[in-house]
């Protein structure tokens, strides 16, 4: 990458870093709000648009994955503003956290000048949202939601992959549902994602073309899951793939709840991640929390991140939960639902990694002195992903770690140019570079006991 081009991405990524934070530190509290009725994890939304419905009369389950189902194009809006950018849009058979077949909706933002029909990124946004409305897929065809901005934020992150002229694949990656922080459910939309793209003459992506994953914080949890689960999940997207790059990693949820309980800017999004998993696996929370807790699990059953950001300063899960259940671990259905989220328990991916995380959570209000855990961005565990790219060496994957002494938002001008940078060289065929041997032991990732059912 030329000296031009880097000093622009880097400044891209400055101003959207700068624009997320300071969106997320005035947003004011909900908590004294109406809550709406209390759900049990099912989704109380808008019915989705017409083009995001399937309505064929062959059942799903009886259809491929990555099979496409309905194809659209349309011009890139930003908040209702055109831009002149081309977006194919594709809606694909895939398969839910429960295993269950679904249809789900991927966008192919294709380049101005198509220079490489044989180079696709799969982007993994960060949209952060219990609303599917506030998908990728809805902001970029009109969609005018609140909390579809980050989407829009993250266009300039990938203007210098669309400059480079490689076709870039965003897909709605929390799934139908939103289901926030289910990360197996992102990894397997994002695979779909890619198989109906390839198939798509629409789509105009060379036969087996090179892929890239890339991704930042939610959009890291589906480049991660995507990297693990590609050599069983979809063997022939994994044998095209050159590597995947993440940054601002979240490993094992447990862990995280417990780094972010208590702090200022993030501790809402515990609350925000329990009502993703408990949607994604249909759990009902309902018997484990207080009047308190129920209404904050309401009024987040359609709320996006940059509502729940500095929100809810100090909360914990011993102030949602009933007196009795103040420990989540002795929880059996968080317990259950924790361990299938813990990426350091799934497959390791085959393809090079580039891994990047800050750690300097103190200035978004997380402290980085509770033990067992130590430093972080603020949201996300430093040690834990030193473990993961730890394992991925041992198990023989090329992984370049990076870590910065900076946080979560902070991070992201020193991760994105370098990101890109390891992209573009892996579509050049040079070898990954490897930091294995030199990356700092990290916390553990063991898996929590499941407590024994209640009589």
């Amino acid at each position: 990458m030329g000296h031009r081009r880097l000093t622009r991405t880097r400044t891209l990524a400055a101003a959207v870093a700068a624009v997320l934070a300071t969106t997320a530190l005035v947003v004011p509290s909900p908590v004294g709000a109406e809550p709406a009725p209390v759900g049990t994890g099912a989704l109380r939304a808008a019915a989705p648009s017409p083009f995001h419905t399937y309505t064929g009369a062959r059942p799903l389950a009886k259809i491929k994955r990555g099979t496409v189902l309905k194809t659209r194009v349309v011009t890139y809006s930003l908040q209702g503003i055109p831009v002149p950018l081309k977006v194919v849009q594709l809606l694909y058979r895939t398969t839910d956290q429960r295993g269950r077949a679904t249809a789900n909706v991927t966008s192919i933002i294709k380049p101005p000048v198509a220079l490489h029909p044989d180079r696709v990124v799969a982007y993994g946004s960060f949209y952060d949202s219990l609303n599917p409305k506030d998908g990728p897929s809805y902001a970029m065809s009109g969609g005018t939601s609140p909390g579809g901005n980050a989407v829009h934020a993250e266009l300039a992150l990938v203007t210098p992959l669309l400059l480079a002229g490689n076709s870039v694949v965003v897909a709605d990656t929390q799934g139908a549902t939103a289901d926030f922080a289910a990360g197996p459910e992102y990894g397997r939309t994002t695979l779909d994602s890619l198989r109906a793209a390839m198939s798509s003459p629409a789509a105009g992506i060379a036969p087996r073309p090179d892929i890239a994953l890339l991704g930042y914080s939610g959009g890291a949890i589906a480049t991660g899951w995507a990297a693990a689960l590609a050599p069983s999940y979809a063997p022939e997207v994994n044998r095209l793939l050159v590597g995947a790059a993440e940054g601002g990693v979240l490993v094992a949820p447990d862990n995280n709840l417990d780094y972010v309980s208590g702090s200022r800017i993030w501790a809402g999004v515990l609350a925000m991640a329990l009502v993703g998993a408990a949607r994604a696996f249909e759990i009902d929370l309902r018997p484990y929390l207080n009047p308190y807790g129920r209404r904050v699990f309401a009024t987040l059953q359609k709320a996006s991140i940059t509502e729940v950001l500095g929100a809810y300063p100090g909360l914990t899960w011993a102030k949602l939960a009933k007196k009795r259940f103040r420990d989540p671990t002795k929880v059996r259905p968080y317990v259950r639902a924790v361990n299938r989220l813990n990426l350091g328990q799934a497959p390791r991916p085959t393809t090079p990694m580039f891994i990047g995380q800050g750690t300097g959570g103190e200035v978004e209000g997380t402290p980085g002195d509770k033990p067992g855990i130590g430093a972080g961005d603020g949201v996300m565990i430093a040690g834990d992903v030193r473990t993961l790219a730890r394992r991925y060496c041992a198990h023989g994957t090329r992984v370049q770690y990076r870590q910065y002494p900076l946080s979560h938002f902070t991070s992201v001008p020193l991760w994105l140019p370098e990101a890109i940078a390891w992209v573009e060289a892996r579509f050049a065929g040079v070898q990954a570079p490897s930091s294995c041997g030199s990356i700092a032991p990290g916390t553990s990732l063991a898996p929590l006991p499941v407590p024994r059912r209640r009589r």
